[in-house]
Parts: C-alpha cells; sequence; structure tokens
C-alpha cells in the first residue's frame, strides 16, 4: 500500500539524515564522476549504502534505481522500484550548504506512488502518497494559484532562460530564482513558496521522482519540458527537462516553449 510505503520513506530518509550530518560538507571526502557528472563524497556513498539496506530489507521484492548505485535492468521487471538520490545537491553539501535533500520515492507500473524529499539540516520533510495529498513537516500543502508569468516566481538555473528556447526567440518575463537541489525546488513549488520551477536540460529520474508526485499531490502539474506525462523506471533513466507548477502557471510555461 502507497501509505505503508510512505511510512517506511520517512523513517529511512530520517535515518539518511542522521547519517549525512555526521560528515562535515567540505572535510568528506569527494570525488569527481567520469564525463563531468558532478562530484560525490563519501557521505553519498554512506546515505546509499544506508538505504539500500533499510529498504530493500524491508521490500526485497522491489527494484532498486539510484544514483550511487551501478545501474542495470534487473529493476526493469519489478513492478514497484525504489528511485533514489541519496544525496541530492552533493555540491551544496560539499560548501557546507544546508539546501541539500534526500530525495526518495517508490513508482509503480512507471507512476510515483510513494515520495519523501528531506532536508536533514533544516529539518524540512515534504511528503506525499498517491490520493493522499502532500505535507510538510505533517501540515498539508497547495500549490500556487497565480496564472501570468509576468506575475510568476520561477525557479531556474540561467541555460533555462536561452532565447531560442522559447517562442520568439526571447524568454517570457518572470522573477527568476535558483536552489542547487533539484528535488528542493519541486517542494517549494508543491508548497507555494515559488509558482513553477523549470529545467530544459535531460534529467535523471532520481532527481525529480519523489517531487513529481509532491507537486501533484499539492494540486499542482508536471510533465516534460515538451509537455508529455512524466514515466518512471524507463530503461534509460533520464527524462527530458521538467516543468511543475500550479496548474495555470505550468501551462503558461510549457505554451511559451518553442
Amino acid at each position: 500500500m502507497p501509505e505503508d510505503d510512505l511510512t517506511l520513506l520517512i523513517d529511512a530518509a530520517r535515518k539518511a539524515g542522521a547519517v549525512a550530518r555526521g560528515f562535515v560538507g567540505a572535510t568528506a571526502k569527494r570525488w569527481d564522476k567520469p564525463d563531468n557528472a558532478g562530484p560525490v563524497t563519501e557521505a553519498d556513498l554512506a546515505v546509499n549504502d544506508l538505504l539500500l539496506s533499510e529498504l530493500r530489507r524491508a521490500r526485497p521484492d522491489y527494484g532498486w534505481l539510484s544514483e550511487e548505485t551501478e545501474d542495470n535492468t534487473d529493476r526493469l521487471g519489478h513492478e514497484r522500484v525504489f528511485i533514489i538520490d541519496p544525496i541530492d545537491g552533493t555540491r551544496s553539501f560539499v560548501e557546507g550548504s544546508d539546501t541539500w535533500a534526500h530525495s526518495l520515492a517508490v513508482a509503480e507500473g512507471g507512476t510515483v506512488t510513494a515520495a519523501v524529499v528531506y532536508l536533514p539540516m533544516r529539518d524540512m520533510l515534504y511528503a506525499a502518497h498517491r490520493g493522499g495529498g502532500a505535507t510538510f513537516n505533517g501540515a498539508p500543502i497547495r500549490t500556487s494559484e497565480v496564472g501570468r508569468l509576468a506575475e510568476a516566481t520561477v525557479l531556474a538555473a540561467r541555460p533555462a532562460l536561452v532565447a531560442e528556447r522559447w517562442h520568439g526567440g526571447a524568454a517570457p518575463v518572470f522573477k527568476r530564482s535558483y536552489r542547487p537541489s533539484l528535488a528542493y525546488r519541486m517542494a517549494l513549488v508543491a508548497d507555494a513558496s515559488f509558482d513553477a520551477m523549470i529545467t530544459l536540460r535531460r534529467t535523471w529520474e532520481w532527481d525529480i521522482a519523489a517531487g513529481t508526485l509532491i507537486v501533484a499531490e499539492a494540486g499542482g502539474s508536471c510533465t516534460t519540458a515538451t509537455g508529455a506525462p512524466l514515466r518512471f523506471n524507463n530503461r534509460d533513466p533520464r527524462v527530458d527537462g521538467i516543468v511543475a507548477g500550479g496548474p495555470s502557471v505550468q501551462r503558461a510555461l510549457i505554451d511559451a516553449l518553442a
């Protein structure tokens, strides 16, 4: 049941936070992944090991997809799969920031059914299960009702504003902000701290799986950057960008994209 999976994810996320806090940002050993895939630290690996042990022991029949576990096709044969980013925002972790997050999700038949985004340094826990609404530290949350882009606050990296990606050769007018963790950006959309978020680069499933359900259960909309529905546990675990927000502003962003 999604409710039981959510309870499991919440407990695992809090345990992950305790492990991650045992490492001190810049002093944690770190490596650079091949092909300019970004940094990884001993904290990422320790959290991944904990979550793999805790979650697979509780649900041995679920598949496993994590940023810090070498992928294989075994997960494709499972109806349900864990989709995990042990630390989303590793660069922020290394810098000593407090805006990195654990992102934990369960997908069933390609659809996320339970999700947690947890920022342990801020004790901020966003959670949702299918049909149960979304919460922040236990309180219900809803996405923004803003509809006009000119009035919207949008979380986006600067490359998303490249002129050729937009109709008319220029990005529409909106107030842009940024947070390094994609999972955290989606959580901030879910609780209406921001009206929408957008990323146009190819995006790993583990960055967005949990946030997708939390936004949707908060009343918002999430699609690829082309407006297509999101599906998870794909053979290639990447999607073609993502646009998330309150329904009106999300649709306006999709319509404005070239």
